[in-house]
Order: C-alpha cells, then structure tokens, then sequence
C-alpha cells in the first residue's frame, strides 16, 4: 500500500503545480478551484493509503522481489449475479434528473435510492439466496 500512497502524493504535487500555473497563466478561478479540489483529494487518498500501511504493516506488494502468489487468497465475498447495483444507479439518475425537472421527481429519486439500498445491503438476507 505505500507504493499506492507515494503514487497518489506525487499526483497531489504534480496536481499542485499545474493548478500554480494554471492560475497564472488564465487567472480563472472556476478551474483553478477544481484543481484544488483534485489536490486536495489526491492527498487525502495518499495520506489514507500511507497511513493504512504503516497500521498494517508490510503487504506483498511491498516487496519489491515479491511473486504475485504471496498474494494469493480470498479477497472477499462479491456477487456473482445481483441485479441491486443496476437498480441503485438508476435511481441514482432519477434523483439526479430530478434536480433538473423538478422537486417531485427528486423525492421520487430519493425514495427509489433510499429502496435500491435497502434492497442492495439485505439482498442475501432474504429469499433464496439467505444463508
């Protein structure tokens, strides 16, 4: 993981400097702010991964004559046939078509977003596939 976080550090600098001369060269302030925002998340997520890996400790990607099975193993559960995310980012789309359309459509987006969620978390909890 610190590989990772260096990657995303360099990218917050390299992010740093374009944003100095972008705002020197078109004094903008609409993309000069955007190149903050993207400054100020690179980092974050540098400053997340490097503190992560001192937590943890040494991970195999670390290592830089590490074989990729030093890796190996489970990595986690992942659905192998869940519909829930199709429906999440449609209401996802409804809510944000709705800001454009109107407020009666927004709440009708939330409501669908707040549903696709619930349907999405508990999915294996109920029906056929509960354990």
């Amino acid at each position: 993981m610190r590989v990772q976080g260096w990657l995303f550090i360099l990218c917050g600098a390299f992010f740093a400097a374009v944003a100095v001369v972008y705002w020197f060269w078109s004094r903008e302030p609409v993309g000069t702010t955007a190149m903050a925002i993207s400054v100020g998340f690179a980092f974050m997520i540098g400053y997340y991964l490097m503190y992560t890996a001192r937590r943890i400790g040494a991970q195999p990607e670390d290592n830089k004559q590490g074989e990729i099975s030093e890796g190996a193993g489970e990595l986690g559960f992942f659905s192998p046939h869940s519909w829930w995310p199709l429906f999440v980012c449609l209401a996802v789309s409804l809510t944000a078509v709705g800001l454009v359309i109107g407020w009666w459509l927004f709440i009708i987006g939330v409501f669908a977003v707040i549903m696709s969620m619930i349907g999405f978390v508990f999915e294996y909890y109920r029906g056929h596939f509960s354990h």
